[in-house]
């Protein structure tokens, strides 16, 4: 059965005994984050936390909660989806790319229950939602009352890290649901920091042109499959609630929002609602402690009027920090490299597997393992993944041959380091880099590097022999099984 909220989420992460509480108060000003880091940075990631107890800038003690660290691990995030694995999300993904109509009456009666099954996925819109429980007017909307994180030392100001940002495109009416980072202005305003590759910021610019008011809502909380779409990487025409009703196999619930016509989780903790104007001037936004490890410095961004503030009864915070890998984020980013690779097979069928490592904070470093067919493919691979969506940000991608396990770091640089030679099986090329890439030559734009770690052929001018990886003969590991308790050696 799918998780409807963030509290049974919580609750079904204490259950498997994986959530710390944390009683003691810890302040919002860089304490939780210092608590939180230490928990993510050990092996598995840590368990989820939350903050029972914590303590505003003010001195005083927040009445809500702040939960952190609640993705933060591989057996969490499958627990978020409903799957035993992340694979098997990916799996769903393929059966319906493969799903054909057969032909004959008896073949189509045969697809009713698969093609029911995807006819319930769009969101359904309920009145009354626990989200509005309570509604803060915009004369008494004060953000300084809920426990805003500061995350690091040099950040601007308090951010909100956790939020399904949700906009329309005022042309073709499609949502958006993006997770966006938000810095808290002050008590009713917020500088909105949305990188130009992100669809929200392309909704942004077209009412811009318009010369008109942008709505804009910030969800936090709800289910967790919908809290995980926000961030996945899905075509400007997939609506993430749609996506995230195929994640949970049941509708998202949504509700209208209290001051524009967006919707928004009706099982939401907090709704922070408010408009852009796109006449204003432009507000400094940042610096901001980044998933690179380094600060992003400061820029001018779009300002958010807030215009009311609702919330459930009781409602918790959640809250996700960034910073040095590995961090909650890489979970997040796992799974999105897991369920969307069966699209990637779809437009790059020799595509075997495909991993990014924590330490390559997702878009710096990309191992890509492959059914070589002919001379010249892992490049043909390269190209093919610098053109598809956001993977076109990726700065270094390394393909070696499908007998490589990419998910072993150890292994995948092993085996690439004995194969390449450099001036042969390096490529450089120029393109779209990532907003937060301070080594780049210019502002989202510079080099990246291929690199082919596969087995040479004649034909890529690689005239020796090819060497045999050492291998132990099945038979004498099989000897040495049936003795090593004998032996006494304590492995």
């Amino acid at each position: 059965m799918a998780l409807d909220n963030l509290r049974e989420f919580v609750a079904a992460i204490d259950k498997s005994g994986d959530l710390t509480r944390v009683t003691r108060p810890v302040s919002v000003d860089k304490e939780i984050t210092e608590v939180a880091d230490r928990c993510m940075k050990s092996p598995g990631g840590g368990p989820a936390l939350l903050f029972t107890q914590p303590t505003l800038r003010t001195g005083g003690k927040s009445r809500y909660p702040v939960a952190v660290n609640l993705f933060g691990s591989e057996q969490r995030m499958s627990l978020a989806l409903g799957v035993e694995c992340l694979d098997h999300v990916g799996a769903r993904i393929a059966e319906l790319i493969a799903l054909k109509v057969p032909e004959g009456l008896l073949g189509k009666l045969a697809m009713l229950p698969r093609l029911a099954e995807i006819a319930k996925f769009p969101p359904k819109t309920v009145g009354r939602p626990a989200c509005q429980s309570t509604v803060i007017e915009e004369s008494d909307v004060d953000l300084a009352q809920f426990p805003v994180p500061i995350c690091w030392p040099e950040d601007g100001g308090p951010y909100i890290t956790l939020g399904g940002v949700i906009t329309r495109n005022p042309e073709s009416g499609v949502r958006n649901v993006g997770m966006y980072r938000v810095q808290v202005l002050s008590k009713n305003t917020l500088a909105m920091h949305w990188q130009r590759h992100k669809v929200g910021a392309a909704h942004w610019r077209v009412m811009a042109e318009r010369g008109e008011k942008m709505p804009v809502a910030i969800a936090l909380g709800g289910d967790p499959a919908s809290i995980y779409a926000a961030s996945a990487p899905l075509p400007p025409t997939i609506d993430e609630f749609l996506f995230a009703g195929f994640l949970r196999g049941e509708p998202v619930r949504l509700s209208k929002a209290v001051t524009s016509d967006l919707e928004v989780p009706a099982e939401a903790e907090i709704v922070i609602e408010g408009y852009i104007d796109p006449r204003e001037e432009l507000v400094l936004e940042g610096p901001f402690g980044d998933h690179t490890g380094f600060y992003s410095l400061a820029d001018y961004y779009p300002k958010v009027h807030v215009t009311a503030v609702t919330f459930r009864d009781d409602p918790l915070w959640p809250h996700t920090i960034v910073g040095r890998p590995p961090m909650e984020d890489f979970y997040l980013g796992h799974a999105t490299e897991r369920i969307f690779l069966p699209l990637l097979k779809l437009t790059i069928p020799e595509i075997v597997d495909l991993h990014m490592p924590a330490e390559g904070i997702f878009h710096n470093l990309v191992f890509v393992s492959i059914d070589k067919q002919y001379p010249g493919q892992a490049y043909k691979v390269m190209n093919g993944l610098w053109g598809q969506g956001l993977m076109s940000l990726a700065k270094v991608i390394v393909v070696v041959d499908k007998d490589v396990n990419v998910r072993d770091t150890k292994e995948a640089w092993w085996v690439a380091l004995n194969h390449i030679d450099p001036e042969r099986d390096v490529r450089f090329t120029m393109g779209p880099i990532d907003v937060l890439d301070h080594s780049s030559r210019g502002f989202t734009y510079g080099s990246k590097m291929g690199i082919d770690a596969t087995r040479k052929w004649k034909e890529e001018g690689f005239t020796r022999e090819w060497p045999n990886k050492i291998v132990m003969d099945a038979e004498t590991k099989a000897r040495v099984d049936s003795m090593w308790r004998e032996l006494g050696i304590g492995l």
